[in-house]
């Protein structure tokens, strides 16, 4: 490591490696001392894939084992580290377990977020197992953390499959929420007991004090074919309302996704494994991508890392700023618009245009 390389690691608080690696580094900046600010990192969607054995799929190993090494390198040390969700592609304990050693090797305290592909082989038995509860919420210098299993589903969808006879085993359950534009799959939720839950807690937290709220699905409805999509996002959207200034972070959808609803600022991350294309992009049905969400291009396939990224997230005053690092691609920034009241990309959403930022196809 060079001298240059050095200062900027003092000066950006994160490494700019070889190729950019997918993870979030996240500053809360609400409070009024530089006691009171914080920085968090977010890593998702790493989907570690069984072979046989020992074996598993190299290039969804190394993109998490990237961000691990980028974490732990960080300077200043974030105060925490937030997984997004889906360890697993198929939700087997091989995959969990392996996913869990190769995360062990973060420094610090890890929050833990439940993804559909952690869930519907075993309903989360494996992953509760290892990691405890699937929703919570906690405090952290003045900011009130809210944990959420955003990948729950109707009951009579678990018990039964599309034709009434039962699911052949919870494989055939999990691979029908695997897969995209599967019509047999069915809405994510986060329910009726846990959105009790969130009331009663919220209750307790003061209307000023900053939220940030951590789930799987966006807490909005984008993209009903593939999912993402949370059936009951209204309701959680009006317990959130009372609050001065809200932020979702979440992963699931692979790609920079924005979009602001009333006082709710959502934010996606991107994954370390691979990225999926704007639903836009793909023409069966009619989208519902919220105004502000900026498009993205299919992934290069003979670019592995292409699409995927790390984000530097700036919380200031309650409102988030992102900052996309892209390997071999022009980085961007959303940064929150005070006057507008939303979030804007600097350089590819002037006012109403749309310019894809990807370079490839």
């Amino acid at each position: 490591m060079n001298l240059k390389r050095r200062n900027f690691l003092k000066t950006s608080g994160a490494i700019m490696a070889a190729g950019a690696l997918p993870i979030s580094l996240v500053e809360i900046a609400f409070g009024k001392t530089a006691a009171e600010k914080f920085t968090f990192a977010f890593i998702s969607d790493s989907h570690i894939t069984h072979i046989k054995g020992k074996e598993f799929v190299r290039n969804w190993d190394q993109g998490l084992i990237r961000a691990i090494a980028e974490c732990n390198m960080m300077s200043p040390r974030p105060d925490f580290v937030v997984y997004g969700g889906d360890i697993a592609q198929l939700g087997l304990p091989e995959e969990i377990d392996h996913g869990l050693d190769l995360l062990s090797d973060l420094k610090g305290d890890v929050h833990y977020v439940m993804g559909e592909h952690d869930y519907y082989l075993d309903l989360g038995a494996h992953w509760r197992k290892r990691l405890g509860p699937e929703h919570y919420a906690f405090d952290h210098k003045g900011v009130h953390f809210v944990v959420l299993n955003s990948v729950l589903t109707h009951d009579d969808w678990i018990q039964n499959s599309w034709n009434d006879k039962g699911w052949e085993d919870g494989m055939a359950r999990m691979k029908a929420m695997a897969r995209l534009d599967n019509p047999h799959g069915s809405p994510f939720l986060v329910g009726a007991d846990q959105r009790e839950w969130l009331r009663k807690d919220l209750e307790k937290v003061d209307k000023g004090t900053p939220v940030v709220v951590l789930s799987h699905s966006p807490l909005q409805k984008i993209y009903k074919g593939w999912n993402f999509w949370t059936e009951d996002a209204e309701e959680l959207q009006k317990l959130l309302r009372p609050f001065d200034k809200v932020t979702v972070l979440y992963g699931h959808v692979h790609q920079i996704q924005y979009n602001q609803i009333g006082n709710i600022s959502f934010h996606a991350v991107m994954a370390t494994a691979w990225p999926w294309p704007y639903p836009s992009s793909y023409a069966q049905e009619a989208s519902y991508m919220p105004t502000l969400t900026v498009e993205m291009n299919r992934a290069d396939p003979f670019f592995e890392r292409d699409a995927t990224g790390w984000q530097m997230v700036d919380v200031h005053t309650g409102n988030v700023d992102m900052h996309y690092k892209l390997p071999d691609n022009t980085n961007r920034s959303v940064a929150f618009d005070e006057q507008k009241g939303h979030p804007a990309d600097t350089r590819y959403q002037p006012e109403d245009a749309r310019i894809p930022p990807q370079k490839h196809y």
